[in-house]
């Protein structure tokens, strides 16, 4: 992940961005900044699962390690769905 998909991430979530930095608004409640990160945190969480999901797609032709890792792939994304 780099630093420009963090800053989009945070712009999604609700940060204000200036010159690529993140920020809150100072004149926020301590709730909204909570909310702010949750939104954050989730988007986050989901962009390393897709990413870790993509390493579970390669197949090697044996079926022992290709179902294995199939049951990781379905692992990672019923985290997403909980």
């Amino acid at each position: 992940m780099t630093r420009q998909d963090i800053v989009e991430m945070a712009r999604e979530a609700g940060f204000f961005i200036q010159q690529n930095e993140i920020y809150s608004m100072s004149t926020q409640s301590d709730q909204e900044l909570t909310e702010w990160i949750e939104r954050f945190a989730a988007l986050v969480a989901s962009a390393e699962r897709e990413e870790c999901k993509k390493l579970c797609t390669w197949k090697t032709g044996n079926q022992f390690v290709d179902e294995a890792v199939a049951v990781c792939y379905r692992a990672i994304d019923q985290r997403g769905q909980a």
